[in-house]
């Protein structure tokens, strides 16, 4: 089994995601809130509690490790190279809402060096309906899932990750709410990954656990967003 002390190790992808114009207030203006602990999936706070959504069993909260942007909470599972991420990001107002989620997965794979044809592909988009999700802020909502080729540090061995982003837009206050689930599916037998053997008692997540994030999420204080 994995050492807990390496978790913040995990994730192969950013913990500030620099081509993204970051919007420039502060978003939180109180302290992170904790989040429930343990292993179990239930509901936790996010952003101070201005939004909360079910977050899957096995997640550790990175923030409780090391800080992290104040426009980002971020969550790795406890055995696995899986991780979670929720980025406030600025509202993209020149992308149509129906580019939008390949903008911002393109925008990831730039950052993961993952640009080219062989590195990244987009796999399917749909939009999710208001009826779906507890976020009636938003204007619209989509899902994508795609893969991209990336690096775990800064290690040359390739490994094929699974990425789905749910992505929320609220014109309203200038906001994208972009979450994205990393998915290893193939590691290199190069990669430090490969190297980490041991055995995994809690399950891995999935992409129903996902998208039970997205419908889950909700907010409950607009303030957040300045």
């Amino acid at each position: 089994m994995r050492d807990y002390t390496s978790i913040m190790n995990l994730s192969y992808f950013r913990v500030s995601h620099s081509s993204h114009a970051w919007i420039s207030r502060n978003f939180c203006c109180s302290p992170k809130m904790q989040g429930t602990g343990g292993n179990g999936t239930g509901v936790r706070p996010l952003f101070g509690g201005a939004l909360t959504a079910v977050i899957p069993h096995s997640a550790s909260d990175i923030s409780e490790l090391r800080e992290i942007p104040d426009n980002q909470e971020v969550f790795v599972h406890k055995q696995t190279d899986q991780s979670l991420m929720v980025d406030l990001l600025e509202y993209q107002a020149h992308v149509q809402d129906i580019e939008a989620a390949r903008y911002h997965f393109e925008d990831l794979a730039g950052s993961n060096e993952a640009s080219s044809l062989e590195s990244s592909e987009v796999v399917h988009v749909e939009p999710l309906t208001k009826s779906q999700l507890s976020l009636h802020e938003c204007s619209c909502a989509f899902f994508l899932t795609g893969t991209q080729r990336v690096s775990k540090f800064n290690e040359e061995a390739k490994n094929t990750v699974n990425i789905h982003l749910g992505l929320f837009r609220l014109p309203q206050f200038s906001t994208d709410i972009l979450v994205t689930f990393n998915d290893p599916i193939r590691i290199s037998p190069l990669s430090s990954s490969a190297a980490e053997d041991g055995v995994v008692i809690a399950a891995p997540w999935t992409s129903q656990d996902f998208l039970q994030l997205l419908q889950s999420l909700r907010l409950l204080d607009p303030g957040v967003f300045g």
